[in-house]
C-alpha cells in the first residue's frame, strides 16, 4: 500500500509543480488583459500551494502505512486525493474557465483535505 501512495506523492508534486510553472508564465499571459485577470491567478496560486502541500501529504501517508495497522492511512491518502481533485481542481477550472459557480465545490474538497488531517492525526494516535 505504501507503493501507491508514494506514486501518487510524486505524481501529484510533479503535477501541482508543472501547473504553477504554467500558471506563473503561460497562463498569466493569457489573463493578462482580463478583467478579473489578477483574482484568477490567484485562484491558481492557491489552487497549486494546495496541491503540492497535499502531494506530500500522500507522503506522510505512504510512511504511516508502513508503520499503522489498519485502515486509517488509506483512507486519508483518499481523502487527501479527493480534496485535491475537487478544491484544487475546482479552482483550476474556474482560472481557465471564469465558471464561477464551480467555487461551490471548492469548500467540499476543503473539508476532503481537513478530513484527511484528522485520519493522520488518528492514525499516528494509534502507533505504538
Amino acid at each position: 500500500m505504501a507503493k501507491l501512495w508514494l506514486i501518487m506523492t510524486g505524481a501529484n508534486g510533479f503535477l501541482a509543480v508543472a501547473l504553477g510553472a504554467f500558471g506563473a508564465h503561460g497562463l498569466k499571459k493569457h489573463l493578462a488583459d482580463a478583467p478579473d485577470g489578477a483574482l484568477r491567478l490567484q485562484w491558481w496560486q492557491t489552487a497549486t500551494q494546495y496541491h503540492l502541500a497535499h502531494a506530500l501529504a500522500l507522503g506522510l501517508v505512504a510512511v504511516l502505512a508502513t508503520h499503522a495497522a489498519g485502515r486509517l492511512p488509506a483512507t486519508a491518502g483518499w481523502f487527501f486525493l479527493a480534496g485535491i481533485l475537487l478544491f484544487s481542481g475546482s479552482l483550476y477550472t474556474m482560472t481557465l474557465t471564469n465558471i464561477r459557480p464551480l467555487g461551490a465545490v471548492t469548500p467540499v474538497g476543503g473539508l476532503c483535505l481537513l478530513a484527511g488531517w484528522l485520519l493522520v492525526t488518528a492514525s499516528a494516535w494509534r502507533l505504538r
